[in-house]
């Protein structure tokens, strides 16, 4: 029986590697079931592999599989419950970590977005919150017993994200606009670079995250790794602008230097412990 070359390289770690990686390229979104019966090997070698992959920046792993780079930057702009399903897990560590910087009594406001999103099903052992947002999906997602008063922002609604866009304001009685301000805001953006700083593919929602920033006495940027070293349309604010940068894996050593020179604090999950073979 003879194998052809593309067999045998298949089966070497580096080979099949390439081979997968284009297949996920190729494909768009993939399970780690499909990657292992496609290419004859166990589930546990595709996630080893997935996840070297990632780490090299080749592709972003989801919750059982990964997605294509490009893949992801379409993700940007697609709507709300598309955007739902991917970095899932990864979007969760985040909430967890963002959930642990809200202190009880405190006023919070947060921006649209699934991150933060998932920030706001965090805070269930909160108590005594007031929360401002213009993300239309936060309200609902609130645990009924943190929530001392919930506030919207006004203006006409992005169908697609599920958002209000206008100012970061509130008028009295009057007429006038209310002075507003608020303990922490945590703002999830679409992309993060060292030269570009914090951006978003929206101009009127990169004005209002501007806005909340300014209002704010501190600021945590909520972004998973699929957001590192890519640049959109708008800049939210260079990356000093924040105290925070809350992520699931440590960014590349020209944003982390970055960071740091800015006095951003960078927040990481715990390793997790590893997979039982």
């Amino acid at each position: 029986m003879t194998v052809d070359r593309d067999d045998r390289q298949r089966h070497l770690p580096a080979g099949r590697k390439a081979q997968l990686a284009t297949y996920v390229a190729d494909t768009g979104q993939v399970t780690v079931g499909e990657l292992a019966e496609r290419f004859g090997v166990s589930i546990d070698t595709v996630r080893r592999d997935l996840d070297q992959l990632a780490a090299e920046g080749i592709l972003v792993r989801t919750y059982g599989g990964a997605v294509s780079l490009s893949t992801v930057s379409r993700t940007t702009d697609r709507a709300v419950d598309q955007r739902l399903t991917v970095q899932e897990q990864e979007k969760e560590k985040i909430a967890a970590l963002a959930a642990a910087l809200v202190q009880d009594g405190s006023t919070i406001m947060i921006n649209g977005g699934t991150t933060t999103l998932a920030l706001a099903r965090s805070l269930g052992q909160h108590r005594d919150l007031t929360v401002a947002t213009n993300n239309l999906l936060v309200p609902g997602a609130l645990p009924a017993t943190a929530v001392r008063d919930i506030y919207i922002f006004g203006g006409a609604v992005r169908a697609l994200t599920l958002a209000t866009i206008g100012p970061v304001s509130f008028r009295a009685n009057t007429g006038a606009d209310l002075d507003i301000s608020c303990d922490l805001a945590l703002i999830g953006v679409g992309a993060v670079a060292a030269e570009a700083g914090y951006t978003t593919s929206n101009l009127a929602e990169a004005a209002m995250m501007q806005e909340m920033i300014s209002r704010a006495a501190r600021v945590a940027i909520l972004a998973d790794s699929s957001k590192f070293g890519r640049r959109l349309f708008a800049q939210v604010s260079e990356l000093g602008a924040a105290d925070y940068l809350i992520t699931d894996t440590a960014p590349p050593p020209d944003l982390r230097d970055a960071l740091e020179a800015n006095g951003v604090e960078l927040l990481l999950p715990r390793a997790s412990a590893p997979r039982q073979a």
